[in-house]
């Protein structure tokens, strides 16, 4: 909202615009639905005289419990059918080839989602909308088992919820990542999965005999003990502590489960050795991590989210992500925060890049992680059995 000086004497000489500052959004990782990397028009929220937001005109809150947040907008569901449903990787720094994603966008929240800027080709903000705008690709089931069928069709590694989380609260509802599960258990075709989510434990039925036959591994990740910190940063995940139960019960159900660690945030996510021995003790084996990475809008996201919580270190954070990626004085002169090079771009490179790998690498050790690695079978797919053709083994 605009001013003038001449009709409000305590302003300086002039118009001046008033700016609502960006506040937490309860239940929210992101704090605004900031424009993507396509859109021509910017709008920005000003004080229009009528109170901030969460308040009305006298400045009174609206009901919500936490006073310093906004109004939780609502999530919206979108039905997409799916024209494809395998995505082949050839990034030579991801352990698995192709993957799968039923939903497209994430009710978690994650702050650092590092595919929040795909929701931009949907016409979506990377902020506020990837996590209350989510696409399901309802008839993803049917078309994976058309491709799987194929005469073509080489079977490789996939992963399930590589970019969003296969189990997030819609999955509860729309069950579209267990019908992927029942596809691959009738082409027995070995799959993995990574995700945040205590829903995983639903299609224990499903995984345990696959588990046995070393057609499926699951993956589970912890960013942080810290449940207050984890609230913040990835607000409508399981809680820490709810996700290590749920890498006990994959454990004692037999199916391979291991922890990732990641993103490792400097000066935000600083218990990594706790999380990798409290993960072992639930019945991980293994373990992986990697550094935060920033591409397209995440930058200016993550900035605002250090802005709203950490605002005293926010600088120290971004000046050390900037070194985990050992960018040149002219790199972070021009703004950049990351290296996007494949062969860099998970672990980083340099100095501090090398501490947060033996921190690793020795804890692991240390734990016993990583010894021995659960082999998938990729020798039983039968892709037969998906066309109705019987089996002689």
């Amino acid at each position: 909202m605009r001013h003038n000086s001449a009709t409000d004497p305590d302003l300086p000489e002039g118009p001046v615009e008033i700016r609502i500052p960006v506040q937490a959004i309860r239940g929210r990782g992101a704090a605004t639905a900031m424009p993507h990397r396509f859109t021509r028009d910017v709008r920005e929220v000003v004080d229009d005289g009528w109170g901030r937001v969460g308040q009305d005109a006298g400045g009174q809150g609206n009901g919500d419990d936490d006073e310093d947040c906004a109004p939780t907008p609502a999530t919206t569901v979108h039905l997409e059918t799916a024209r494809s449903a395998i995505c082949a990787n050839d990034s030579p720094d991801i352990f698995f080839e192709l993957s799968v994603n039923p939903y497209r966008g994430c009710e978690h929240g994650c702050i650092y989602c590092y595919a929040r800027p795909t929701h931009s080709y949907l016409n979506f903000s990377p902020g506020l909308d990837f996590e209350t705008q989510i696409v399901a690709k309802h008839n993803i089931a049917e078309v994976l088992r058309s491709e799987l069928s194929a005469p073509r069709y080489v079977p490789r590694l996939i992963n399930i919820g590589s970019a969003t989380d296969c189990y997030q609260p819609v999955e509860r509802e729309l069950k579209l990542t267990r019908s992927l599960i029942e596809v691959m258990r009738d082409a027995r075709h070995p799959f993995s999965l990574i995700t945040k989510s205590s829903g995983v434990e639903r299609d224990l039925d499903l995984l345990a005999p696959l588990a046995a036959q070393r057609l499926a591994a699951v993956y589970v990740t912890i960013t942080t003990l810290d449940a207050a910190l984890a609230r913040r940063m990835e607000p409508r995940a399981a809680a820490p502590h709810r996700r290590l139960r749920t890498i006990r019960a994959l454990a004692e159900a037999g199916v391979p489960v291991g922890v990732s660690v990641a993103p490792q945030i400097p000066f935000i996510t600083e218990d990594m050795e706790q999380v990798l021995e409290a993960a072992r003790d639930a019945g991980a084996r293994t373990a992986f991590y990697t550094v935060l990475r920033l591409p397209w809008e995440l930058d200016t996201l993550f900035r605002e989210w250090l802005t709203v919580h950490y605002p005293q270190r926010a600088a120290r954070v971004m000046a050390r992500v900037q070194d985990l990626h050992n960018l040149t004085d002219a790199q972070r002169g021009a703004g950049k925060a990351y290296n996007s090079d494949f062969a860099s771009r998970m672990k980083g490179s340099g100095l501090w890049a090398d501490l947060v790998r033996q921190r690793f690498a020795t804890t692991c050790r240390r734990l016993g992680l990583n010894r021995e690695r659960e082999g998938l079978d990729l020798g039983q797919f039968r892709p037969g059995l998906l066309r109705g053709q019987g089996s002689l083994f």
